[in-house]
């Protein structure tokens, strides 16, 4: 469909029960979340094993095509942990995979189809026998992951870097920089002393943003019915 055919009301009705199913049936499966969660598909983010904590402000975005899986398994008879900071987006098909530690600063942007993991998971010469190769991963503040993009054992991402999209990266990242390739190098420094507008600032006033966002629904839904609705879903025509 090009265009949302529901009216305001119906959009209304059905972000109040994806937020009782987030509630009801997602959230429990964490160890922590903070305050407001803004989860697109509830059924489409999954949560295996325990320790995966999630700060204020999170916007999971997945569908049932491109999952966000959460995993944690720890190595050697051990816990291990997920812990993700404020105002995170995670985007669909997105894999976090700890054995050990996996750490996610404030306002962190993981593109689509990122995958993270800090092992292994199977040795080299024995393959039979997993986490033989296990070290945390620490992604800092404002860190901007690219489209497919890889973080290995052992990386710490300084803050405000950014990794291109498909890039491995095995290597530590320094603060500021732009990294890119197979396996990922610096190419670009970010000017620190520039200003830089994180997602926190979305939500510094969050009631101001939930209400600008309601004023958007009405205005882009407006003039829409229920019957226009049922006519699109059901006998879809060129334009829709």
């Amino acid at each position: 469909m090009r265009k949302d055919h529901r009216p305001y009301w119906l959009k209304r009705l059905q972000l109040r029960w994806r937020n009782w199913r987030t509630h009801y049936f997602l959230l429990p499966q964490f160890d922590a979340v903070g305050v407001d969660p803004e989860v697109m598909d509830p059924s489409s983010v999954h949560v295996f094993g325990s320790n995966v904590r999630v700060g204020n402000y999170p916007h999971l975005i997945s569908n049932a095509e491109k999952c966000i899986r959460f995993t944690t398994f720890g190595h050697k008879g051990g816990e291990a942990f997920i812990t993700i900071g404020d105002y995170v987006l995670i985007s669909p098909g997105v894999r976090i995979s700890a054995a050990q530690s996996i750490e996610i600063g404030d306002a962190c942007m993981i593109a689509a189809n990122v995958y993270i993991s800090d092992s292994d998971w199977h040795g080299l010469y024995n393959r039979t026998r997993p986490f033989r190769c296990t070290a945390p991963i620490r992604l800092g503040n404002n860190v901007w992951i690219g489209d497919s993009a890889t973080i290995c054992k052992g990386v710490s991402i300084g803050d405000n870097s950014v990794v291109g999209a498909g890039s491995v990266v095995t290597k530590d990242v320094p603060a500021n920089t732009v990294v890119a390739g197979n396996p990922a190098k610096p190419i670009k420094t970010i000017n620190p002393k520039r200003r830089m507008i994180t997602r926190e600032a979305l939500f510094a006033d969050a009631f101001r943003q939930a209400h600008n966002m309601d004023e958007l629904d009405k205005y882009m839904l407006q003039g829409n019915s229920f019957f226009g609705w049922l006519r699109s879903v059901f006998f879809p025509r060129r334009g829709d």
